[in-house]
């Protein structure tokens, strides 16, 4: 498949059973606007993106930029690996995209997506994970809002969104961009209050964990996708998902999570909650997926896994949210 990404507007400088079914969002539409002629792809910069983050790591005073040589200030990680603001820490544009066809009177899904370890919006999310191409292909009412996170490196930080209502706050502000990139002020209503789905690759469970736990949006994520990336905080992932039956949870693994799936599997048995093996062609029903990601490597997972282009395959089985 030849997956492809139209942009009008330049980028921006750098710097199981017993669930009730889910509807689709019923937000009063204000607008007769016809379906997205071209697509429109922009990397912005947002007041509440996670970085810079001049706060404290979780569940302590301790500063997260702890090392200081000179003027610059940095972090070292768990492993003790230093990184440094100027280098890693400095990038607050988002990646938004609206595919071509997407039609704000129809009812519509904001995606937010959190890359893995050693990335950048550009290079990765872009060009080699393909996230907007995979949403433009999908026939999905999607639109894509992807943060930066540690710039190129084996940092799973959430900075901004480690703080209580710090991603409920970001999403706001998606909504705001993506109506100026959409073209209308009265479409704000809409991108303000669309369900939201998280998928987070690799290292970006960090993020999508601190967003379900601390971004106080409740019952508003209906969904959580995790592509390899259950590497820890299953306690707050097991929590959201007993929390609310009715929306649903995704993981898929290779050998580098199987672990930490099968533990988190365990924790939910214990609570009988069920979990399937397999995807449900309905994941609007809700209910919880634990399944293996394929036979191919970690690196390749967002374009190579179960299926060829898995972020399609994943919105395929939202039909509710079509174009």
């Amino acid at each position: 498949m030849a997956l492809t990404v139209g942009s009008a507007g330049a980028f921006a400088a750098r710097k199981t059973n017993g669930h009730r079914q889910i509807t689709p969002s019923k937000t009063q539409v204000r607008s007769r606007s016809a379906p997205l002629a071209t697509a429109r792809t922009a990397l912005v910069p947002f007041d509440t993106a996670p970085f810079p983050y001049h706060g404290t790591m979780p569940g302590s005073n301790a500063p997260f930029l702890n090392v200081t040589e000179g003027s610059r200030k940095g972090h070292r990680t768990g492993s003790g690996r230093v990184y440094w603001e100027d280098e890693t820490y400095n990038d607050n544009r988002v990646l938004l995209h609206i595919p071509k066809g997407f039609d704000i009177r129809r009812p519509a899904l904001m995606m937010v997506f959190f890359h893995g370890h050693g990335a950048t919006l550009e290079r990765d999310v872009l060009d080699r994970q393909k996230v907007p191409a995979q949403i433009s292909a999908s026939n999905a009412n999607v639109v894509l809002v992807a943060p930066q996170l540690a710039i190129d490196a084996r940092d799973s930080s959430a900075g901004k969104f480690w703080q209580p209502g710090a991603f409920g706050r970001f999403v706001g502000e998606a909504g705001q961009q993506l109506a100026r990139l959409f073209g209308e002020k009265r479409a704000l209503r809409t991108f303000a209050s669309m369900p939201i789905v998280l998928v987070a690759y690799s290292g970006g469970y960090v993020a999508a964990a601190s967003a379900i736990e601390q971004g106080g949006l409740k019952k508003r994520v209906r969904g959580v996708v995790l592509l390899d990336s259950l590497y820890g905080d299953l306690d707050k992932f097991a929590h959201w998902i007993e929390a609310d039956p009715s929306a649903f949870f995704v993981s898929v693994y290779l050998g580098s999570t199987r672990n930490q799936n099968a533990q988190l599997e365990g924790i939910l048995a214990a609570h009988d909650v069920d979990v399937s093996p397999e995807l449900s062609t309905r994941l609007a029903t809700g209910g919880v997926t634990v399944a293996p990601g394929g036979a191919g490597r970690h690196r390749d997972l967002v374009t190579h896994a179960w299926v060829d282009y898995p972020i399609i395959d994943i919105l395929k089985r939202l039909p509710e949210y079509r174009r």
